[in-house]
Order: structure tokens, then C-alpha cells, then sequence
């Protein structure tokens, strides 16, 4: 009589397919969206308040945006792939885009604190 044992295929053989939920996704990206925005506030008034003026303050922003990267790298652990697609959107979404409040925020904090 044949056995019953059914041989499993090999590992490299099986191909998972992947699911994505959209409006997940889309959450993930506005949650990135809106501490880029609130970083690029409390930066902006931070650089202001300090005094930093030209390329200090760029360089002060790129930091700050590198190091908020980090840390929503560091919550997501190392589940980042059930999070987002790739690691791209969390360094690049948004990141020009919170130059402008930045830029709004520290020439405003500049101007209430050194020049008036």
C-alpha cells in the first residue's frame, strides 16, 4: 500500500504574493505626511529662535528631517515591509514640501526674536 506522506515542495519553489491594503497604505503615508509637516514647524521655530542663518539652517533642516526618517524607521522595527512597499516614501515623502513651513517658521521665529 502507497504511504500517505505527501512530500512538501521546496521552499524556493513556492512564490508568497503579497497583499497590500490601500487604505492602510494610504494612512501610512499621511501619518509620514503629518509628522513631516509638524518637524518642519517645530524645526522651523527652533532655527529661528537659535539665530541660524543661511546654509546653517538648510543643513539644520536636512538633519532634522533625516533624524525624524530614523525614528519612523525605528517604530516601524523591523516590520517595515508590512508598513509601506519600500523604506523610499520615509526618507523622500514630503521632504520639499516641509522646506516651505519650514522656511515659513524660521524666518518668522528669526524675525520675532533678533530683528524686533
Amino acid at each position: 500500500m502507497a504511504s500517505d506522506r505527501r512530500l512538501a515542495p521546496s521552499s524556493s519553489k513556492i512564490k508568497e504574493t503579497v497583499i497590500f491594503n490601500d487604505l492602510a497604505m494610504r494612512g501610512n503615508m499621511s501619518i509620514i505626511n503629518y509628522s513631516r509637516t509638524f518637524m518642519s514647524a517645530v524645526s522651523g521655530a527652533a532655527a529661528g529662535i537659535l539665530g541660524l542663518t543661511g546654509l546653517y539652517g538648510f543643513v539644520f533642516y536636512f538633519v532634522t528631517a533625516f533624524f525624524l526618517s530614523t525614528m519612523l524607521l525605528f517604530k516601524a522595527g523591523r516590520h517595515v515591509n508590512q508598513y509601506f512597499k519600500t523604506c523610499r516614501p520615509i526618507f523622500t515623502m514630503g521632504l520639499f514640501g516641509g522646506l516651505f513651513t519650514y522656511i515659513l517658521f524660521w524666518t518668522f521665529l528669526y524675525g520675532m526674536v533678533h530683528v524686533y
